[in-house]
């Protein structure tokens, strides 16, 4: 697909018939709505019927957004990194209403000995600050990570309230997943190995060395002085969480400090680690193709109908209720993903599935109608749970369907 000046909009790549109105709003995005670069790609019944990027990959302008450009994804790469537990469960690797100790034992200490692995994955197993502060060398250690996951304390009653691990969820399942993994792969190499190797995407984990800079979107924006511009766009009590750094929500996001700003993504020592709730790099169309096999039956990835099922499950709540203590707002999760939530209703049901990612990108499945969608960006947007050029995006989609 080439790329396409209109007017003095930078447009790559193309849609089948009847996407148009897509085409039209990403063009929107990058005229009207401050788009620096961005792609959108989504897949259907298999097929990619949406592949656009567009702009550019730098601050300056000067470097145009590729086909193949790689960018961060923030948050976005829970979603990723579930699919590899996805396709573990699927092998028998763990079971959901199993305690975490029965694989990892060391995990018992301060009385999380019945969390079970379900309970972890839902954001309910109180863990979602770590106490300790956490430094590149701490986070470059597998072994020393490990020890320190394994001594930390719930900070609520293990399964009665649910609070966005934001950072932590994937370190927890790195851990489970090396403990339970025959070769025991680290949860960046076991996605590498069994998620994108079959399915042929690039989407990293742990950015290899070997990618150059060139293919890299510089992520642009996101620090605390200019989201304090944009408070009026976010949930009042998430806001006041984020200004107060003993609150539990202060404390989620200001560990490790080397996140602290967004675009310190940019930095190559960071992406080069595994941080496997946070640090995802890669592009729409990898993202849109993974969710488009889950959303048809990954048959090429081995999941079976036990797997898919609980992923696909109807969000049960808590005992606490459906009131996050981490994002002040109610949502919903399963295994690992973000489920359809009063800010964030998405897919054609609950049985959809996915997660968004800091500035506004956004992945996921919908197996009522066999879609993988995926929206990337390098200018943070602030408003939460997601933004309004991949709203514009995602409601040009299913008006496309209808």
């Amino acid at each position: 697909m080439p790329r396409r000046r209109t007017g003095t909009v930078e447009l790559g790549g193309g849609v089948d018939d009847g996407y148009g109105r897509v085409a039209d709003e990403f063009r929107t995005n990058l005229g009207e709505r401050r788009e620096i670069g961005a792609a959108c790609a989504v897949m259907r019944h298999g097929r990619l019927v949406v592949d656009l990027w567009g702009g550019h990959r730098d601050r300056n302008r000067t470097d145009p957004w590729e086909r193949d450009t790689l960018v961060s994804v923030f948050s976005t790469t829970k979603g990723l990194a579930s699919m590899a537990m996805a396709v573990a469960h699927a092998r028998g690797l763990f079971e959901l209403d199993e305690p975490v100790v029965s694989y990892w034992p060391e995990f018992a200490q301060h009385g999380k000995q019945d969390i079970t692995v379900g309970c972890l994955l839902t954001h309910r197993a109180g863990l979602a600050v770590i106490d300790r502060p956490l430094g590149l060398d701490t986070l470059g250690e597998v072994e020393t990570l490990g020890r320190v996951l394994a001594a930390q304390r719930p900070h609520w009653e293990p399964g009665r309230f649910q609070g966005y691990h934001g950072q932590s969820l994937g370190w927890y399942e790195s851990q489970l997943l090396r403990r339970v993994d025959p070769q025991r792969r680290t949860i960046g190499a076991y996605f590498a190995d069994e998620v994108a190797q079959p399915l042929g995407i690039d989407f990293y984990i742990g950015l290899p060395d070997d990618v150059p800079d060139e293919r890299l979107a510089t992520f642009i924006g996101g620090g605390p002085a200019r989201a304090a511009f944009h408070v009026h766009q976010m949930p009042p009590r998430l806001v006041l969480g984020l200004c107060n750094p003993r609150s539990l929500t202060g404390r989620v996001f200001r560990n490790p400090k080397i996140l602290a700003r967004a675009s310190d993504i940019n930095r190559r020592d960071l992406l080069r680690l595994e941080l496997p709730s946070v640090n995802g790099v890669g592009h729409a169309r990898a993202i849109a193709t993974a969710y488009g096999a889950f959303a048809i039956g990954a048959h090429r990835l081995g999941l079976d109908q036990r797997t898919l099922d609980s992923i696909e499950a109807a969000p049960t709540s808590p005992e606490g209720g459906t009131r996050d203590r981490i994002l002040c707002v109610d949502t919903a999760y399963g295994f690992g993903f973000m489920k359809p939530f009063p800010l964030l209703p998405f897919g054609s049901s609950t049985r959809a599935y996915g997660h968004t990612g800091t500035g506004g990108s956004f992945g996921f499945a919908d197996p009522d109608r066999s879609i993988g969608y995926a929206y990337v960006m390098n200018r943070a947007g602030y408003s939460v749970p997601t933004d309004r050029r991949e709203l514009a995006l995602r409601t040009a989609v299913y008006a496309s369907l209808d």
